[in-house]
């Protein structure tokens, strides 16, 4: 079973990707994930100047979902470009530098603060909660606000491939997805934490984390993810990679997430549950289920729930978005 590929040039391992803002602060942590298995880094958010995240506790996680407020916290471009640097010596894998800010001139300015380095692609996010606390909205609910960040970056990198990180948080994230790639973006991921939501410690009656809310991640997210990843696939007409990530913590997950359209996996919130060494244990699931199904090249996985529907006649995922009443 031939699990790597080449995705926009670039050849990785195993579809298998650190998601960002897990274990993506260092090198040093980054080449740890490399050699537990990952088939590439994504690395945490970097802004273009030193930014504060929110005071703990910022995470709570059961065997269901976690919801985390970290606030996305960063030592400064400084830091992050010594950071890189020493990781793209060996390169080990694939490095995505994800980039945040809260204007499309932050943005373009920590893009081409990074994109010197040459890290493998350049992730825009688009989608994080802390814009809710900072600016009262996600860039990535606004076709036009995403279109002129991603614009704006584009400038600066030069030729290194460009996804943008979107929010399942609207109503037809597919028509999101092509507005994007309309304004340049090579490819997407999909998708950022759901939510936000809340917990509530019954004997305080308190909020448990220090800004009541928290954006959601873990095994609940997965089937959001999956609905998302397959109405980009559409929007897009398969013709961009897609990095699929929420609740994948099995080979079978990211077979599922693979099915629905997405290129790559990113794998987060499973580190914490299954250890470091969780990308390996997902490459070897998904080696026996491959093998067991007659599946010999990880591409052949891309997109088929798509092509199983089109063989039978039937139509696509992005029906109408008004909720079930049944």
């Amino acid at each position: 079973m031939n699990l790597s590929h080449s995705v926009l040039g670039v050849t990785f391992d195993n579809p298998t990707v650190l998601a960002s803002g897990i274990m993506g602060i260092t090198a040093a942590s980054w080449r740890l994930v490399a050699e537990n298995g990952a088939g590439g880094i994504t690395t945490k958010s970097l802004w273009p100047q030193e930014h504060q995240g929110n005071r703990n506790p910022v995470i709570i996680s059961t065997e269901h979902w976690t919801l985390n407020a970290v606030g996305v916290p960063d030592a400064g471009p400084e830091k992050a470009r010594e950071e890189i640097g020493d990781y793209l010596k060996e390169h080990p894998t694939p490095l995505i530098a994800n980039i945040i800010g809260l204007s499309a001139d932050e943005f373009a300015a920590i893009a081409g603060m990074i994109a010197p380095l040459k890290p493998d692609f350049i992730e825009v996010n688009l989608s994080t909660p802390t814009f809710l606390k900072l600016r009262g909205k996600l860039f990535a609910e606004d076709e036009s606000e995403s279109a002129a960040i991603l614009k704006a970056v584009k400038k600066e990198i030069g030729g290194i491939p460009l996804f943008a990180k979107l929010t399942p948080n609207v109503p037809a994230i597919g028509e999101i997805a092509k507005a994007c790639v309309d304004a340049g973006a090579d490819g997407i991921t999909a998708i950022n934490t759901v939510g936000p939501g809340m917990a509530i410690d019954l004997r305080s009656r308190m909020p448990i984390l220090s800004t009541h809310k928290g954006g959601l991640s873990g095994p609940a997210l997965k089937t959001i993810a999956v609905r998302c990843v397959a109405e980009i696939y559409e929007s897009t007409a398969g013709k961009v990679p897609i990095i699929g990530t929420g609740g994948v913590y099995t080979g079978e997950d990211a077979i599922e997430m693979m099915l629905a359209g997405a290129t790559l996996v990113g794998i987060g919130t499973a580190v914490g549950e299954r250890g470091i060494d969780v990308f390996k244990k997902v490459c070897d699931e998904m080696q026996l289920w491959c093998t067991n199904e007659g599946v010999w090249d990880v591409k052949d996985l891309i997109g088929g729930m798509h092509k199983e529907l089109l063989a039978r006649g039937m139509k696509g995922t992005a029906m109408s978005h008004a909720p079930s009443r049944s």
